[in-house]
Order: structure tokens, then sequence, then C-alpha cells
């Protein structure tokens, strides 16, 4: 898929078991008549062992005995489990170097098949052993090859027979093995496929800095927490805030609906200079444009009470609301949500949702097992059957993911658990409505319906929790990734339960800024349509078994667009049922859950820890060249870093600790004009200096060009100019005496 949308010539593939099994099938056909019985007498294989072979490629491998005699009287190939990388060797010289080697050490045999064999340390068989990742150990001064490794090892360099090489006669490594062995070896790993490091994994709840539990604004008056509990010590404050009208009472209130009659409240425009109430869309003394809020005392000591008193809980040791709304009408939630969601832990995101953020992972096929769901729930949410149309009764039974089903983390779970309790509590005290989740631990979340949404889009796309993992990952099918217009490589996107967003959120909300309506669920789509997804989704490959004729364009390096009509893709589905369901895999895991649950790039908390790990690793690969590496570190972030740094110190604005007024310019006074607060930098010495040393050590451990290290002295003179300032020593005619 990823050849054809890119437009990429295919890359030879290495032979693996699915290629070896074709090769198998087709040596049965042309040499025995699809005989298998006679196969078998051939080989003194039995016809079962051969017969699992062909069905179970992955779970069913020949030993290495029963691969050479495959190779041996079937003429097929040696088997990928028998076969080193040894095209990783860079001549035919060191095949000859590890023969030599092979002839020189003591070899145990048992029943004429080689066990092991000890042999001297030599640094170029070392090195050639490690090149075409043989497995040994270094026992007693000597290299020691056992088992299967030892015999596949001692069999492809022709131990025990008569046969030579002279490598001024063999043109590659494989031939020169393919010739001692006596059978065909094909290349393991013609193609390499380079990696670096990406985003990290991720799986955490969606927190404004600083966290709010409310959009309320208290001012300054909550202090640097935005505390509405602390507001409410200080008396009445005065916030902007939307103002309505109740057409029935006539009382002014910032609610949609009036608290004394229940009626809906209508906005009430004023002029945002004078003060006064207009009909028109400007004040025709001002001439300013009208607004639908106004600056008003409120009594948060009042508020608060009476919000407790009638959702029957104790006042809330801490409530964060905002310093200020940033929407066009200045439409705050009512207060009842942010006690509720104190009341649960939660953080509230700026459209009135509560989000948990997840690394995005695809996922077409699990076991009930893996996602941690009984058989019997599964079976109630449409999964009767597994792949192969068996009843679905074992929760190792294998079945396919349906299009709008999402595994999300077990975090998310324990997360939505608080979600679900506050949306009750919310439907309840509030809206004087039943509860709807009703939900007590992760489990019961199964079967409810979710939104996901990925930034810089506005609609969120439906999906159900079918069950949970344990890494910091969100799987979902592809389609659903792709139809947030997510292409699967890592992205990270929000999860948010569905009657949170039907209940609480509101475009009035969102900030009247440009790139406000981003990243919110302004649209809902409910069913996905595969043809509207993205192309890279329909280019998705979804067979369940390669065709020999597909590896053998593989070595021809042909066109992905002109092999593509021997492959089941998604876009030849388009328009059928296929489109949605019946997709196949071509290689198995035993768990989805299995890997490292966490990089060890987010265990270090320091960027140098990182950074020392990162060039500890590329000294430890062959393929990466380190020095490169640390120069590459060294001017793509840390010069430049540096230099930022210093340039934003002696440009940089300064701030006031009390209310976070930010100035261009240090006001005259030495204080805070609005508020009289303290002022303090905003760019510190240390943030320039972070790096500093670790540039001078990647410099001097890995000899780095002389103008890196004048460039670093030039910065470290200008830093201590600018922060050491030592003023000139006075001197006098005399001390020149």
């Amino acid at each position: 898929g990823d050849f054809l949308y890119t437009n990429k010539t295919l890359s030879p593939s290495g032979y693996v078991e699915e290629w070896w099994v074709k090769d198998l099938k087709l040596a049965l056909t042309v040499r025995f008549n699809g005989d298998i019985a006679k196969a078998a007498e051939a080989a003194k294989i039995s016809g079962e062992k051969i017969s699992s072979f062909l069905g179970e490629s992955f779970e069913k491998k020949p030993t290495a005995r029963e691969a050479i005699a495959l190779s041996m009287h079937l003429d097929v190939p040696l088997h990928p489990s028998s076969t080193f990388f040894w095209s990783n060797l860079p001549s035919v010289q060191e095949v000859e170097i590890l023969q030599k080697w092979l002839s020189e050490s003591e070899v145990t045999l048992e029943d004429d098949a080689v066990q092991k064999i000890v042999g001297i340390i030599e640094p170029n068989v070392a090195q050639a052993l490690r090149k075409i990742f043989a497995p040994h150990r270094i026992i007693n001064g000597k290299i020691v090859l056992e088992g299967e490794d030892a015999c596949s090892f001692a069999f492809c360099l022709g131990y025990g027979t008569s046969r030579k090489l002279d490598s001024s006669q063999v043109e590659s490594v494989l031939k020169a093995v393919s010739l001692l062995s006596g059978v065909e070896v094909r290349d393991k790993a013609p193609t390499f496929v380079g990696a670096r490091m990406g985003r990290p994994e991720k799986a955490k709840r969606r927190e404004m800095r600083p966290l709010v539990h409310v959009l309320f604004p208290v001012s300054l008056a909550g202090g640097s927490h935005r505390d509405i509990t602390e507001a409410a010590k200080k008396g009445p404050v005065f916030l902007e805030i939307s103002r309505r009208k109740c057409p029935s009472c006539k009382t002014f209130t910032f609610k949609v609906k009036c608290t004394d009659c229940g009626c809906e409240t209508i906005p009430e425009k004023s002029c945002p200079r004078c003060g006064r109430s207009l009909k028109d869309n400007s004040c025709p003394t001002c001439k300013a444009r009208a607004v639908q809020y106004q600056r008003q005392a409120f009594n948060f000591r009042e508020l608060l009470d009476t919000t407790c008193s009638s959702l029957s809980v104790p006042l809330p040791k801490i409530l964060k609301g905002v310093k200020g709304l940033t929407n066009e009408n200045k439409t705050p939630e009512i207060i009842e949500k942010g006690v509720l969601r104190s009341k649960h832990d939660l953080s509230v995101y700026k459209d009135g949702t509560v989000r948990f953020d997840a690394t995005n992972a695809p996922l077409t096929h699990f076991k009930p097992d893996e996602v941690g769901v009984s058989v019997e729930k599964l079976r109630q949410l449409g999964y009767s059957h597994d792949i192969h149309g068996v009843s679905l009764d074992d929760p190792n039974q294998i079945c396919e993911l349906k299009i709008q089903d999402v595994v999300i983390p077990r975090a998310a779970g324990e997360y939505f658990v608080h979600v679900a309790n506050f949306i009750d509590e919310l439907l309840v005290r509030v809206y004087k409505l039943p509860s709807y989740y009703n939900i007590q631990r992760p489990d019961d979340l199964v079967g409810h319906l979710l939104m996901g949404l990925a930034p810089h889009t506005c609609v969120s796309i439906l999906g159900r929790v079918i069950g949970f993992t344990e890494l910091n990952v969100c799987y979902a099918h592809p389609i659903w990734h792709s139809a947030k217009r997510r292409d699967c490589d890592g992205d990270e996107d929000a999860v948010m339960l569905a009657l949170d967003i039907l209940l609480n959120f509101s475009r009035k909300y969102l900030p009247s800024q440009i790139g406000g309506i981003m990243d919110a669920p302004l649209l809902l789509i409910p069913f996905v349509n595969t043809k509207e997804v993205q192309r890279q989704a329909h280019d998705f490959d979804v067979d369940g078994v390669y065709s020999l004729e597909f590896y053998e364009k593989t070595l021809e390096k042909a066109e992905a667009k002109k092999v593509s009509s021997i492959i089941d893709l998604v876009s030849h589905r388009l328009g059928t049922e296929a489109q949605f369901e019946g997709f196949k895999f071509t290689t198995p895991v035993s768990n989805i859950n299995l890997g490292n649950s966490n990089s060890a790039y987010k265990q270090f908390k320091s960027m140098v820890e990182k950074l020392n790990m990162q060039l500890e690793l590329g000294e430890k690969i062959d393929a990466v060249d380190v020095r490169h590496v640390a120069l590459k570190v060294l001017t793509t972030h840390f010069i430049r870093d540096i230099a930022g740094n210093l340039r934003a110190f002696s440009t940089q604005a300064f701030r006031c600790k009390s209310c976070n007024k930010r100035f261009r310019r240090l006001p005259l006074r030495g204080k805070c004009p609005f508020c009289n607060g303290s002022l303090t930098l905003t760019v510190y010495r240390g943030g320039i200096e972070k790096y500093l040393d670790a540039a001078q050590r990647l410099i001097d451990k890995y000899d780095l060009p002389n103008y890196y290290a004048q460039r670093i002295a030039l910065i470290k003179d200008e830093i201590e100019s600018m922060f050491d300032n030592k003023k000139p020593k006075q001197v006098s005619l005399i001390d020149f005496a």
C-alpha cells in the first residue's frame, strides 16, 4: 500500500516462510504431481508434517534436518528459518574465512548431524558471525554454536563434504554458500528498512494549562490557580460575561435558562463603551458595535453556596475557572458543571468537552482475550463468528474488527468511568433526567459510543468501545483512523464519550480568534463510508497471502501500480459489501499487546539523558555514523536553541507575577500598572545555558570540526559579557610605572 501510494518501485522481498511454501507447493506439483506421500517417501519425512508446513507456515516450521532433507530431495531452496543473513557479508573471502574456521573447530555430531561447534576466537570470524546474525556464545575463550544453528551453519558451509570454494570463480556470497551446501540458498534480507525516533507513544487525559474545571471567568480574584473557591472569599468580583434577559420575568442573568421561571433567556445587546442597552447593532452615541456581554459584579460566595445546595454536594476544595472568556459573546458554562467536574477530578477543554489523547495504531483483527472482553459480551455486540466462519466460543479465536469499533487504552477506560459518572450526576442533579451510563468499572464501558477527533479538523467520527489494551495506543480500524483524516503513522488524536459531546459541547464556547473552531466537534459522522476516506486507506492491502508471481516481481523491482492488480486492495472492493468486511492479514502475531509498553525515550527525564542514550545506541549499530548524528544534533538542535534563547533574552517581555500580564517594555514605575504586582523576566540565563555543556561535550568527544568549537566559544563569551557585567578596573599612570 505504501509503495502504491507514493508511486515507488517495489523493493526486493527477503526469502520468507510464505514464499518458501509457494516453492514447496510448486515442487510437489512439478516433481511429484501433487502426491505428498511420494514426496514424503523421497525426503524421508512424514506426509503429515509436509502437509502442516503447507498449511501453517508460521507455526509449523521444519527443523534444520528437515529443511535440509526437503531442499536436497525436493529441490526447493533452504527454509528461511535455517538460512542466515549471508548477503550481509561483503565478499566471498569472508565465506572462505568461516569455512576455514569451521574446518579447524571441534565439531560434535549426533545421528550424523552437527550439534555443536567450538572454535577459537578470531576477530574476523566473530565479526562475520554477527553480520549474518548467527547466534553464538563466548565460553571459556571459545566461540560456541549449538543445536539447530550449528546444524544449519555447518551445512551451509559444506561441512563433511569434499566441496571446495574458489573465490576467484564465484561472483557472490549467496552463490558461494549455495555451491558449498549443494542446495539453493536465497537472500533472506536483500532490503533493510531504516527507522528513526518518531513521536513517543501517549495515552493521557487532555488538560488545558493551567487545568480548568469550568469555562467560567474569575479574573484576577482567583489567583494564579484561577480558583473560584478562593475568589469567593474576596467579595464581589467584576467580570466581562454575557448578559441575557428573561422574556417572562424580565430578570437579567448570564444563563441560557432562567433560574426563576425556566424560560429561555434572550441575549441583551449593549454598548461596550457607555454600557447602555441597545436594540440595534451599534450604539447611536458612541458608534461602537453592540456586544452581548457587560462588565458585571459577581458574588462568588453566594453563587457557590446556591449551586452546591441545589446539587446537594459539599463546597469544592478547589474549583478552577479561567481568567477570562475568549468566545465572542463571553458565554460561560454553568457553574454546576465545574463543581461536578472538580468532584470527579476531570479537566474540561475549550469547547466544554472532556478528552483523552492517545497515539493511533491500526488494527484489523483481534482475539477476545487480547482486548479483555468475554466471548459472551462480544457475541452480544455482533461478533458471533471468527474469521473462519466458526462460531465464537473460545477467547483465543481470531475475530475481524468492525470498522467503527475501537480498542482504547486501559488508562482511558479508567478515566472515562469518572467522565460517565460526572455525566450521570449532571443528568440527575442538574437536568432532572435519569442517569444513562450507570457504570462502576472500565469493563462496563464496552459497547458504549465514543467520538474520535483529530487536531486541526472539526469533524468527529463515531466509534464503539470494544475492549482495552495495556499499551499507550488507541487501536482502531485503518478505515476509522482515515475517516479522521489520519494516515495511521503514529499521530495523536482525542477520544471522547459521545454523550459528553452531545450534552456539553457548544460552539458558543469556542474562541473567537482565527483557528478557534479547529479541534472542535462541529460535525459528526455517524457512519463511516469507506469510499469517502483518504486515498491512502484505499491503497491498503487486505490479502491473506501473496502469490508467487508477486514475490518474483519484487526481485524485478516492478512498479507498484503495475503489480496492484494481483493484490487484494481496499480500492478493488469499493462499492461492494466487501469494502466493510472480509479483510485478511498475511502475518499473524501471538498477542497484539506484546512489546515495550513504555519507550525508553519517555523514561529518561532530561534531554541530555536522551541524547546520551541515542549516541550510545548509535555506537553499537554498524549502519549508524554516530559522528554524523552528533553533528546533526549540534547544528539542528543545540546551537539553534542556544542562539535563539540568547536572542530572545535581549528582546524579551516582562510578566506580572500576580495577573500574568505581559509588557513589551518595563513599566517606568517598576510594577504592574494593573494590579501593582511585582514583575519578572520571561527568559532566564539557565534557559540559555542548559545545552551549552552538552554541546561542548559533543564537540570534544566526537572531534567535530573546529568551526563549531569556535562558535560555542563565541556564544560563551557573549553570555558572560551579558550576565557577568564585569566593570572595567580603574587604572592610573602609576600602574604602568
